[in-house]
């Protein structure tokens, strides 16, 4: 079964920037930041001010959900369902034609329902366990994604969450590449959501001295590679891509953005937080990638990088690249962050990142990093400064890397027929 091609034939997403894929988009080209002071409760008494909420949502629930069902939802579920019902509008997919044994579901998040725990817990302590919500458990688990975008329309394929902090959404969409390749399933919904612009999260963060405290200027606070940067923007967001095996997507005569063509995994094994200096973990998921591609290092035109804007982070992916791409890192290979714009979606990010990706080969723009102004010392790769580039781009890497070493990358490539 290894021979069977995968390719993304539908996108979704809700973050800081927009809640609909071109939009999304359009925000990106024109170099707007999704960066605000938060706004869901006052951050006055925490070092950080700022974050990367989603705007406008409005409390009426999609057509196609139950009310009933969406009040038992996290606001990180909703953020996936309405990603999902995104993408799969975009595929064309029609559930009702679709063996629902062979249609699945991986979503991955690095929290889950926070907001419903830090909500839950006020309620005990001002008015006793009693009155603990039942819902509490179905509302806060991670897999509360994957399992209401199933129920939504009977999906009884392969259906599972991964947890692997902010590398969590590019791990759903490797495994779902493999679930595809081994035959085990046609069409999976992947990716990932989070919601972690909590009180909860931002003062965990802040207490690890990870977040930018640039609270008067937030549009210029995700900096990635500058020499001024001064930690990641806790954001929020969601973004599920559909994936299907080549022939079934042709049968029914799909749109096809992109094919999957490579995934690598590893581990740092170095800290639970901080990254190999030396970018060893995340070189070996690269090189896993590239060889599980078939491609060389030559063939890539542009790394969608993790890019954080964090000291130690963004220098150890520059070191990586540059030790896995040799000349061709300074020669013609492109780099960019769109966490610059987003913040930090922590497990949703790969998702939302890879949807950016796909869209680079489609429309032959790359997306730019805002606020590199004044790059760092070993920061000298084509980062594409505050400005997107037209370029014929055909292989994308994605990297994505999380908190207990854990790393994901994904290579897609534009669809050859």
């Amino acid at each position: 079964m290894a021979d069977r091609r995968v390719v993304l034939t539908g996108l979704g997403t809700v973050n800081p920037l927009a809640n609909s894929v071109p939009e999304f988009w359009d925000a990106l080209l024109a170099c707007r930041s999704g960066i605000a002071r938060i706004t869901r409760f006052d951050p006055s008494e925490f070092t950080c001010h700022i974050g990367g909420e989603v705007k406008n949502w409005k409390t009426a629930k999609p057509e196609q959900v139950d009310q009933r069902d969406w009040r038992h939802m996290d606001l990180f579920a909703q953020y996936a369902v309405v990603s999902a019902i995104e993408a799969v509008a975009d595929s064309g997919l029609d559930f009702n034609k679709a063996d629902p044994d062979r249609c699945g579901v991986v979503v991955g998040s690095g929290i889950g329902g926070l907001l419903e725990i830090e909500t839950q817990h006020a309620r005990m302590l001002e008015k006793g366990p009693s009155r603990i919500s039942p819902y509490t458990v179905p509302k806060m688990m991670v897999n509360a994604a994957s399992g209401n975008i199933a129920l939504l329309w009977g999906l009884r394929g392969v259906n599972f969450s991964v947890v692997t902090a902010c590398a969590s959404a590019a791990h759903s969409i490797g495994e779902c590449y493999r679930i595809i390749q081994r035959g085990e399933g046609d069409m999976m919904l992947a990716g990932g959501s989070e919601v972690g612009v909590t009180k909860v999260g931002l003062g965990s963060f802040a207490a690890l001295r990870s977040l930018s405290t640039r609270n008067d200027d937030p549009e210029h606070a995700s900096r990635p590679w500058d020499r001024d940067r001064d930690g990641f923007l806790l954001s929020e967001g969601a973004g599920v891509i559909v994936l299907e095996e080549l022939e079934h997507a042709r049968q029914r005569g799909a749109n096809i953005y992109a094919e999957l063509i490579g995934y690598g995994a590893s581990c740092d094994a170095y800290h639970i937080t901080a990254p190999d200096p030396e970018g060893h973990g995340a070189i070996l998921a690269v090189n896993r990638a590239l060889t599980d591609a078939g491609v060389n290092t030559d063939d890539i035109d542009y790394i969608n990088a993790h890019g954080t804007s964090t000291q130690l982070g963004d220098i150890a992916e520059t070191r990586g690249i540059k030790r896995v791409f040799g000349h061709h890192a300074h020669d013609g290979l492109l780099v960019s962050s769109t966490k610059s714009s987003t913040g930090h979606m922590l497990g949703a990010s790969g998702a939302v990142e890879l949807i950016a990706s796909a869209l680079a080969i489609t429309r032959g723009i790359v997306p730019p990093t805002l606020n590199l102004d004044n790059p760092d010392e070993g920061c000298d790769l084509d980062y594409i400064p505050n400005t997107p580039r037209e370029a014929k781009i055909d292989v994308v890497l994605s990297n994505s890397f999380g908190f207990g070493g854990h790393n994901g990358c994904l290579v897609i490539r534009r669809f050859q027929g």
